[in-house]
């Protein structure tokens, strides 16, 4: 049996998830800044059509605020973060396996189910969108990566009407098409390989499909062989029913002000460590190292420049918030200087253990249950009733380095006082 894999993600994700809450902004030129308000991250059809760049810094843009109506949004993460596991638990009603691939984007396996694959990407594209209010592409192909070749062929054809398989078109039909998309098109292809591929006068896709074995293995990876293979139809590449436990986690923002103060300094890292933890715990595994950093932004004539970091290993392992932030704070104080004008700090977990095999020393004890239980109870409370419910002092109350959100919309589907008003 063949496989039919499936490749969906929602169209302009953090503006959708605007847009389902201020139908006013429809048609307009929309675009969704990172923290700080510093570049762009998302971007409406409209303000592609303006020339706007995925990541171009807000200020280069901002004079077609004036000129031509673009509307700027500060990023609104709760918000996206909840319509994202609504869009996810949808679509995973449409096939028995499904790979969270990121936060606007899942594979589902088709494969065994009767009837039309591409109908049954059409009922998900109306499913959705009746009741997300989000518009969803569907590309499918027999491997993950011709699904993910075909999701850009049913985002940028208009004949598509936001679908597009592989399986319906005849093989020189197929052929034809992979000849018009260039190369960096394929899914793993950036531009550095890009550019490698095309001084071996490998320019397109067909180019690639078909590249030998042996070329490709004498110049890349394992990792692109895979990606021919996948071409020509040979799967190569699993659905990952669980997503896999990350190497390491990082929290990192950049402040609303230049923060000089140690005090400040120790509340940003603990509230980062607060964020890395919890998301430790849902993988769950424990970790070995803290790596914390801080630094002073980009050179400025005139301003002197820091960028420190530290590791600091853990004695035994943890995801107890204590155990990390005091290790946090710990290696802050080592490579804090007194005198300059911090623009940022964040802190990484390293040093991946299962919890199920977590090594303990012979003379340290492990975990105790009751820490155990604690950052459980705080997790449940926090996911109830909305985070930072229940926190560590050491994160501070009114945080005044926290990042700027100046346009940040309200979070309609987490937060009870910012529920959006219906008149009737």
């Amino acid at each position: 049996m063949s496989r039919v894999i499936a490749l969906v993600d929602g169209n302009n994700f953090y503006v959708s998830c605007e847009r389902v809450f201020k139908p006013a902004l429809e048609r307009r030129p929309v675009v969704v800044l990172s923290n700080n308000d510093g570049c762009v991250v998302s971007r409406s059809n409209e303000a592609k059509a303006l020339g706007i760049r995925m990541g171009v810094p807000f200020f280069e843009v901002r004079p077609l605020v004036n000129s031509h109506g673009l509307v700027w949004l500060s990023s609104n993460y709760a918000l996206y973060g909840d319509m994202s596991a609504r869009m996810m638990t949808l679509l995973g009603e449409f096939a028995p396996r499904q790979e969270i691939y990121s936060i606007d984007e899942c594979f589902l396996d088709f494969s065994g189910i009767p009837g039309s694959a591409t109908a049954r990407a059409r009922d998900i594209r109306q499913r959705i969108c009746q009741y997300l209010g989000i518009t969803t592409c569907t590309g499918i192909g027999s491997t993950k990566t011709l699904a993910k070749l075909a999701n850009h062929v049913a985002k940028t054809r208009n004949e598509c009407k936001g679908v597009f398989d592989w399986a319906e078109l005849p093989a020189a039909e197929q052929a034809a098409l992979m000849d018009k998309l260039p190369v960096d098109k394929v899914w793993g292809v950036g531009r550095k390989f890009a550019a490698q591929l095309k001084r071996m006068d490998i320019h397109t896709v067909l180019d690639l499909r078909g590249t030998g074995v042996a070329r490709i293995r004498k110049n890349f990876s394992v990792v692109m062989e895979r990606t021919v293979a996948e071409l020509n139809g040979e799967s190569c590449l699993q659905l990952e029913d669980c997503m896999a436990a990350k190497a390491h986690i990082q929290a990192t923002r950049s402040f609303g002000r230049p923060v000089t103060e140690l005090g400040e300094l120790r509340e940003a890292v603990m509230s980062y460590v607060i964020r890395a933890a919890e998301r430790l715990r849902r993988q769950p595994s424990l970790r070995t190292q803290v790596t914390v950093f801080i630094h002073t932004g980009k050179y400025r004539p005139g301003t002197p420049c820091h960028s420190p970091a530290t590791l600091v290993p853990l004695a035994v392992p943890s995801d107890d918030t204590r155990r990390l932030g005091a290790a946090a704070v710990h290696g802050l104080e080592q490579i804090y200087r007194r005198g300059y004008r911090y623009k940022k700090a964040g802190v990484m977990l390293m040093g991946l253990q299962p919890v199920i095999a977590a090594q303990t020393g012979l003379f340290t004890a492990d975990q105790p249950s009751r820490a155990t239980r604690l950052m459980a109870t705080m997790d449940a409370i926090n996911k109830t009733y909305g985070m930072n419910t229940a926190t560590f002092a050491g994160a501070g109350i009114e945080q005044p380095w926290r990042m700027q959100s100046t346009r940040r919309s309200p979070r309609y589907t987490t937060s009870w006082h910012e529920l959006a008003i219906v008149a009737a």
